[in-house]
């Protein structure tokens, strides 16, 4: 059986291709540009020939590729873009046609001079990583399945906080609807095709991108599929009661996790915290005394705390679980680090953390996933690869 996962991030899009029968470290994977960067780099190109550009395709992840759209219209180059993708900049397109893009259908799109620089937008590339990976003799033609990773703030009412509606969004799947229980397991935060909320729209557009992918799919936040990925490390799993943070490019998010179910959730913005700050907010969640305003007041997303006993620091072999490209901000913490690499792979935490999301959400798939993940003779697991049908 093939399970094809991809965690696409800011910098990165990790792809793993997990293959029943096979050792999980030795799968096949790929580390290469996120799609948000190489639109970066194609409209920069653009910028630095003179040419105006047109967007296309999805709502996909910004960061980069809006800077580089907001300093194409500074040199005083058009900027076209259909509505959907237009949002992958802002949601409230008045806002973004008075910065200058200039919002088309389709059919005007296609009316534009043939030396407008037509650029299609979309995170989940299922042809080109098929391409990859047919140029070393691997095929996805029989997938059993896939799994896709972004960040998704969600499209929020006008003059409604994204970072509320984020939040929001975040403590409605994870509560348990019942005073004192500790929140729901984080494949909460997974759906199948078909079932994604309406809401969270760069989630439904990777769904629309994946058409050419002829086996169930699975979309998930990145965040979680990280903190999921770094409970699968040897020496996490072991314990009944972890503190996990994945610190990203943009985003940190602290989950406390109990038994597999959510004890609590903070999330800030990356750029905003150091070291220092960090430790602050993480011995608070720890102690159960942050609270959501401490996070929301400083320009963060939120914090949610279930578990009412607090998170003992001091016990044990470490206190906090770190994991994300961005790690190294907790190097020299007061608190006790443990940076996890599941597999031998810190790269491909977030791929992980999709296997075993799958595995709740597809249960025809979840047995064999599960023996892969949880080996049981993790020095001696899996064919090699010349053994494989």
């Amino acid at each position: 059986m093939k399970f094809l996962t991809v965690d696409i991030g800011t910098g990165t899009q990790d792809i793993f291709l997990y293959q029943s029968g096979l050792a999980l470290e030795n799968g096949f994977k790929l580390v290469v540009p996120s799609p948000t960067m190489m639109i970066f780099r194609e409209i920069k190109s653009a910028t630095r020939q003179g040419q105006a550009v047109a967007l296309s395709g999805v709502t996909m992840g910004g960061g980069p590729s809006h800077w580089a759209a907001r300093d194409h219209l500074a040199a005083g180059f058009p900027l076209y873009a259909t509505a959907d993708a237009a949002r992958t900049f802002d949601d409230d397109l008045d806002l973004l046609q008075q910065s200058g893009v200039q919002i088309l259908s389709e059919e005007d799109l296609k009316e534009l001079p043939a030396g407008v620089r037509r650029i299609e937008l979309k995170d989940f590339d299922f042809q080109a990583i098929a391409g990859a990976l047919a140029g070393f003799g691997v095929s996805l033609s029989d997938l059993a399945g896939a799994a896709v990773a972004v960040f998704d703030h969600g499209a929020a009412p006008p003059g409604y906080s994204d970072r509320q509606f984020r939040f929001d969004y975040l403590a409605e799947r994870l509560d348990p609807g019942e005073d004192g229980a500790l929140g729901l397991p984080l494949s909460r935060l997974a759906f199948r095709r078909g079932e994604i909320p309406e809401k969270m729209t760069r989630l439904r557009a990777v769904e629309n991108s994946a058409g050419e992918l002829d086996a169930p799919l699975l979309v998930m936040d990145t965040a979680p599929a990280a903190v999921l990925g770094a409970a699968l490390d040897p020496a996490v799993r072991q314990r009944k009661q972890v503190m996990i943070a994945n610190v990203g490019n943009f985003h940190t998010l602290a989950f406390r996790l109990q038994s597999q179910r959510v004890g609590g959730v903070f999330e800030h913005h990356t750029g905003l915290v150091d070291r220092e700050k960090m430790d602050r907010l993480l011995s608070k969640f720890a102690a159960g005394s942050l609270t959501n305003e401490d996070v929301f007041g400083d320009h963060g997303h939120g914090a949610l705390i279930y578990a009412r006993e607090p998170y003992r620091l001091g016990e044990g072999d470490f206190d906090l679980v770190v994991t994300g490209p961005r790690r190294n901000l907790m190097r020299g913490s007061s608190l006790r680090t443990y940076f996890a690499a599941p597999y031998g792979d810190m790269m491909l935490t977030g791929c992980f953390g999709l296997l075993a999301a799958a595995a709740d959400v597809f249960p025809e798939l979840g047995e064999r996933i599960r023996e892969s993940l949880f080996p049981a003779a993790e020095d001696d697991s899996g064919l090699p690869p010349w053994e494989l049908d």
